[in-house]
């Protein structure tokens, strides 16, 4: 599936319960069928297996390169994560890989979604990945984490400042929140969101101050269509 294939629907699982409707490539990690992986704005996800060809597809893995992404984080082996949006797992299991001594917490607020992801971390043995049903402004963390992260998901969130001041409250000290969307000036038939949905760095920055966090670290060279914010609470 191409680029454009992976974002020309936009319509169909949200996983915050945020508002929009279209799929990331990687349902809330990607824009792939009208469809957030996520699941954050009252779209059903009855068959989370029907969607992975279409979440997890090469295609998205040569634009979204997962693998850098998680390496640049340079997490700890023993790091609590917190995959916020997780939908099929896509970055979720690559935690569970590179912080085997510690925890990921895979969240989505579609219950099929959480099952069919610890139905998941079972079968490919990753004892250290679990599913979490969160809410549309609560993740529902079962501990404080070390990183919150999440992609292609912000732009869905209805209330983002309520949303990531209750994720503030889930956080180690000295824990960073880390963002992937989508830029605003991707070409045509780059993957992705519609335009009037894309939000630009200094938007989300907006928000993240308003819910106390500053920004630590942007990020504009990783990915071709995409940016990286990195942030942590305001001192």
């Amino acid at each position: 599936m191409s680029p454009s294939d992976a974002h020309a629907n936009h319509d169909q699982h949200d996983q915050h319960g945020q508002h929009g409707q279209h799929d990331h490539g990687h349902h809330g990690h990607g824009h792939n069928d009208e469809l957030n992986e996520h699941g954050y704005k009252g779209h059903t996800f009855d068959d989370p297996r029907a969607w992975i060809e279409r979440f997890e597809s090469p295609e998205r893995a040569a634009w979204q390169r997962p693998d850098e992404v998680v390496a640049g984080l340079a997490l700890a082996r023993d790091a609590k994560i917190a995959d916020l949006g997780a939908g099929t797992g896509y970055f979720s299991v690559r935690f569970a890989a590179a912080a085997p001594q510690g925890r990921v917490f895979a969240v989505d607020i579609e219950p099929k979604m959480v099952e069919w992801l610890s139905q998941r971390a079972a079968d490919e043995g990753h004892a250290n990945l679990e599913g979490v049903l969160g809410e549309a402004n609560d993740p529902k963390l079962p501990e404080a984490v070390d990183v919150a992260f999440m992609c292609n998901v912000f732009h869905h969130l209805a209330e983002p400042q309520a949303y990531f001041q209750s994720v503030a409250t889930q956080l180690r000290p000295g824990a960073r929140v880390v963002i992937v969307d989508f830029r605003k000036d991707a070409p045509e038939h780059a993957p992705g969101p519609p335009q009037s949905m894309r939000m630009s760095p200094e938007q989300i920055t907006e928000h993240m101050q308003a819910a106390g966090f500053r920004l630590a670290r942007k990020d504009l060279e990783l990915l071709e269509y995409q940016y990286l914010l990195e942030f942590v609470v305001t001192d």
